[in-house]
């Protein structure tokens, strides 16, 4: 069958393979058929060679860890052929350290977890795939093709799961959150503080394109330009660009009591003037908090599945602004200026 690879750690080392082996029985009962992938920047880290690791056994690493397929078979009886399905990248650790032994893999602490497409497990860039029951999640057959924003869509579940989780340390009741980028993560973000009955804005430097009219779709404020300019301070915000200034700009917005969820991973290498100090004061002295969160379990899953089928099948259609299909595979890893979310079209 089809896959599309990488050697990792050798840039430019991205192929379509046209003989690449079935999926072994060993990678679970339930047999899948491609329907599409979707591409993020960690797809494009890796193509780079920065990080990524091969299957034990093999130099080449499949990609891809945005999946939407249907079912083949499932001995198993946990779905039913024609299902459409989507696989959790992150598997628990095997020793498997405190949090790994009850389900929470994305809090895992050795760092001995593995992650389809990214880490020493085949990703669902391929025609076929299999997964054990416990990773794969059924999807509302009616989202068809946007079931494809899954995996995105449980990072920022499991964001705001942690912000409510934070802000249960007092009486706190948000009205206000800003979600910092525009892009899928951003967009699906502000999606989630809209189901909850938030007041949204969004921030991102775009002043053309899709980007302000699917914030406005949701009822957001679209705000092009700098966090330093607003002139409210969030009771949340979730930082989803990575940007190191946009960080610490954050840091230093949200409101007193607030809450700054660093869902953006920044590159690193790059130095900024900066008064730590100043900074300190006001997170000791206005009881803020600032955490970090990736990944999803299982829990956040199934409430991503739910919130995408609450959600309008229009405007989530609209993320996606770019379909390439499996045989122009290498112009899909190649981000133009008006993307939000490109996906690999198995199906084509």
């Amino acid at each position: 069958m089809r896959a599309v690879t990488v050697i990792p750690g050798v840039p430019g080392s991205l192929r379509l393979l046209d003989d690449y082996p079935e999926p072994a029985t060993e990678e679970g009962a339930i047999l899948v058929e491609a329907i599409a992938v979707g591409i993020c920047g960690t797809d494009l880290e890796i193509i780079e060679g920065q990080y990524g690791e091969a299957p034990p056994g093999t130099d080449h690493l499949v990609l891809g860890h945005e999946s939407l397929g249907r079912v083949i078979e499932d001995p198993t009886g946990t779905l039913q052929p024609g299902d459409l399905v989507a696989g959790i990248v992150r598997h628990p650790d095997p020793l498997p350290c405190p949090n790994c032994a009850v389900d929470e893999w994305d809090m895992c602490r050795n760092g001995m977890f593995t992650e389809h497409g990214i880490k020493a497990l085949p990703g669902f860039a391929r025609q076929r795939w299999r997964l054990q029951p416990r990773f794969a999640v059924g999807l509302d057959p009616a989202l068809g093709e946007v079931g494809v924003l899954l995996e995105p869509t449980s990072v920022v579940v499991k964001a705001w799961d942690h912000i409510f989780r934070i802000g249960e340390r007092s009486e706190w009741q948000p009205r206000t959150a800003l979600i910092t980028g525009a892009g899928p993560i951003g967009l699906l973000a502000a999606l989630l503080a809209s189901q909850r009955g938030l007041s949204v804005h969004v921030l991102d430097l775009a002043t053309e394109g899709p980007k302000p009219a699917l914030a406005g779709a949701l009822g957001a404020t679209y705000h092009a330009g700098s966090l330093d300019q607003l002139d409210f301070e969030p009771d949340v915000i979730v930082e989803c660009t990575g940007a190191p200034v946009v960080v610490l700009e954050a840091m230093c917005k949200v409101a007193p009591t607030g809450i700054v969820c660093l869902a953006g991973v920044s590159s690193g290498g790059r130095t900024i003037d900066f008064d730590a100090g100043a900074l300190n004061r006001t997170l000791v002295l206005e009881n803020n908090v600032v955490f970090g969160s990736v990944n999803a379990n299982r829990r956040h899953w199934n409430a991503a599945a739910e919130a995408l089928s609450r959600a309008d099948r229009t405007w989530l259609a609209s993320l996606i602004t770019r379909r390439v299909p499996l045989s122009e595979y290498a112009t899909a890893y190649s981000p133009g200026p008006k993307d939000i979310k490109v996906i690999l079209d198995f199906s084509a």
